[in-house]
């Protein structure tokens, strides 16, 4: 499957970090790259419910910006809003499937208004 053709699945770096509180607060960029290279096995394997492969993409704000992409997982660096970054990536691929994971009503509500799926932070974070 190419990588158009695979789900984009966009992930809400800053709500998942936030749905666990493992003292994120204290490192937000290492907290982001761990929830990063938690994704890796995801990107072959697919989400709950979603086989794969998976396009998946990390949106990173604030003191995580600047996170390093790995093999299997685009980390877009947000310049200002990540939920703004988020929105906009759902919306540029009407035709493409995409699932969003955030547990912010807010954001759920914009995307879905593109056609996004949404999908909690415990997917990614059983």
């Amino acid at each position: 499957m190419s990588e158009d053709a695979a789900v984009l699945v966009i992930v809400d770096g800053a709500n998942v970090v936030g749905s666990v509180p493992d003292g994120w607060w204290r490192d937000r960029r290492g907290a982001a790259e761990r929830l990063r290279d938690s994704l890796v096995p995801y990107a072959a394997d697919g989400l709950p419910g979603l086989a794969g492969p998976v396009e998946i993409v990390l949106v990173v704000e604030g003191a995580a910006r600047g996170v390093a992409s790995v093999a299997g997982v685009r980390v877009e660096s947000a310049p200002g809003s990540g939920d703004d970054l988020i929105a906009g990536l759902a919306a540029a691929g009407p035709d493409r499937e995409c699932v969003v994971v955030t547990a912010d009503r807010g954001l759920r509500q914009r995307v879905e208004a593109y056609g996004a799926r949404c999908v909690g932070p415990r997917t990614v974070r059983p």
